[in-house]
């Protein structure tokens, strides 16, 4: 009868060590998150630190790029007007020239349709 006492004490015993260490388990899991969350966090604000300065450091290169588009654009600008501008009296003077002066002629087809009919 002893031996069998002691034998439930000893997996009374053994049930404990084995559910202290489950807990165990179940906390260093919990401790492993966290403590990756927290590295995580950090390598994040690390690599939005770098990626601020690496923006702030670049960000007078594309204003300096827009200035000069900005510039080329309204030279380009400019040199289409100044041309639209000496041009355009010429353009309007050829096209009443084209509406204005007709010179009524037959159409070629019509031509080739009344050289058909006298041949025949």
């Amino acid at each position: 009868m002893v031996c069998i006492q002691t034998l439930l004490e000893a997996e009374k015993e053994a049930a404990k060590i084995v559910q202290q260490a489950r807990q165990y388990r179940v906390q260093r899991l919990k401790d492993a998150r966290s403590e990756a969350t927290k590295e995580i966090e950090e390598y994040r604000r690390v690599k939005e630190a770098e990626f601020k300065a690496f923006e702030a450091s670049h960000a007078g290169n594309i204003s300096n790029a827009q200035a000069a588009i900005d510039r080329e654009t309204e030279l380009k600008l400019q040199s289409i007007t100044a041309a639209f501008e000496s041009n355009k009296d010429d353009v309007v003077r050829k096209l009443l020239d084209r509406v204005v002066l007709i010179k009524p002629e037959l159409h070629r087809n019509l031509k080739k349709a009344a050289k058909g009919a006298e041949e025949q």
